[in-house]
């Protein structure tokens, strides 16, 4: 009984150790949490305007005054598939596996089209090794994103190649934040501008009702408001979407160490009963030694 005791000690110190190492991972999770909610808090309702704006141009200006505005046969989908560089984060990542080759699957379905996945962030890697989807381009994630420039040479890059043709559809698997407990991955289209109800953040219900009937004038020129103005605005498209999956991401790590630690804490409780009982058992064990001891010699 003596050894059954010291094993429960060792599991409980064990796991005492476990529970502190999730504990400090979900303090951190969370400071990191409110900066991203921050960050994703700040922007989005410019980017929902922005959004609508875009869609609203795209319907109402001929597409012959920008490459962005062109809508061609779907031959080729470029998915812009964002992601963690790191795990114990939940369901986070393979949530938005299952979605992301959920979309790849109904657009070869739709349109024969082939996918080509350009990869922000480690995890995204499983996409291939579980799906067999080709990656085309692999771009650093950063752990929070604050600036626009540090997602310039990606969101420019398959800007530029949609202009140029290669491809003819874009999207971007994210995941969108809710709240702290409620993330929701999506496939958000970007190009070409036609769906004006993919706004960020905005979940069923929390839609915008508000519809607006505007009429645009470019001065001093079509061509060169529309050079300037609509790359900036499906950056900032592709800014957005990152900034949701920061904040999803750690909130995701936040509730999965704080459900790591409640975890842990149960079973200590549990040890501690079964520590107990084994303890009372072996005193007892011993008690009951002596006693027919002493009547053996009396």
């Amino acid at each position: 009984m003596g050894v059954n005791t010291k094993a429960i000690k060792r599991r409980i110190k064990s796991v005492g150790n476990t529970k502190k190492i999730t504990k400090a991972m979900e303090m951190i999770s969370a400071v990191k949490m409110r900066k991203a909610v921050a960050n994703v808090l700040a922007t989005r309702g410019y980017a929902n305007l922005a959004w609508a704006m875009l869609v609203d141009v795209a319907k109402k200006t001929n597409a012959a005054l920008h490459p962005i505005l062109t809508k061609r046969p779907i031959k080729k989908v470029a998915v812009i598939f964002i992601t963690s560089n790191r795990g114990l984060s939940g369901g986070f990542t393979s949530r938005l596996l299952q979605e992301t080759n959920d979309y790849i699957i109904e657009e070869k379905k739709k349109t024969g089209t082939e996918t080509d996945i350009i990869l922000l962030g480690k995890r995204g890697r499983k996409i291939f090794s579980y799906f067999k989807h080709p990656i085309a381009a692999e771009f650093e994630k950063i752990d929070i994103t604050t600036k626009m420039e540090e997602i310039l040479p990606m969101a420019r890059m398959i800007i530029a190649e949609y202009m140029n043709g290669k491809y003819d559809k874009v999207a971007v698997a994210y995941t969108d934040f809710v709240s702290a407990i409620k993330q929701i991955p999506r496939v958000k289209q970007i190009l070409p501008l036609e769906k004006e109800d993919e706004l960020l953040g905005k979940i069923g219900e929390e839609k915008e009702e508000k519809k607006y009937n505007f009429e645009f004038k470019f001065e001093p020129k079509p061509a060169e408001v529309l050079s300037m103005l609509l790359p900036r605005l499906v950056e900032m498209q592709i800014y957005q979407t990152i900034l949701e999956s920061d904040a999803s991401e750690h909130s995701a790590r936040m509730m999965a160490m704080r459900n790591a630690s409640d975890a842990a804490e149960d079973m200590i409780k549990e040890l501690n009963y079964n520590f107990n009982k084994a303890r009372q058992a072996g005193i007892t064990q011993e008690i009951s030694e002596i006693v027919g001891g002493v009547a053996a010699l009396g």
